[in-house]
């Protein structure tokens, strides 16, 4: 089924509204020196979208400390958990992947992954609600 949606796959796009952003879409553990070859340092906003959260720890934060933002998923939370926001928000997940849902902070770098709506498998959810996340980007007051 198409939707008219592409997905950046190592591309770049670059979204300009009285600012500029940098957004930078990769396949799974993507090749991230490749996909910022010929990216302007000067650019103020860089936004990452990486399927696999483990790319943050293992590429993003390490190399690329100018990656202010990256949009993972993957996890789906493994559909499976115990979550009372506020109080507990736990799934064997996080003995997979050390970043499995919500948000992440190393210095000023930022990860957030969505457990999205899809399922692995069992085609249902235990105790893991699906998530659609709305993030608004504010330009800094500075």
């Amino acid at each position: 089924m198409k939707i008219g949606y592409r997905t950046p796959r190592g591309k770049l796009a670059i979204i300009e509204s009285k600012t500029i952003v940098l957004l930078l879409g990769l396949p799974n553990m993507g090749d991230l020196n490749k996909a910022f070859m010929g990216v302007e340092e000067s650019i103020p906003f860089k936004l990452l979208l990486s399927h696999d959260p483990s790319h943050w720890d293992d590429q993003v934060v390490k190399s690329f400390k100018n990656i202010d933002l990256t949009l993972s998923g993957h996890t789906h939370g493994f559909q499976f958990g115990i979550e009372i926001p506020g109080w507990i928000k736990w799934s064997p997940i996080k003995y997979a992947y050390k970043q499995w849902a919500g948000l992440y902070q190393e210095a000023n770098q930022y990860l957030y992954v969505n457990r999205g709506f899809g399922f692995l498998g069992y085609p249902g959810r235990v105790g893991i609600l699906p998530e659609i996340t709305e993030i608004t980007l504010t330009r800094d007051a500075a």
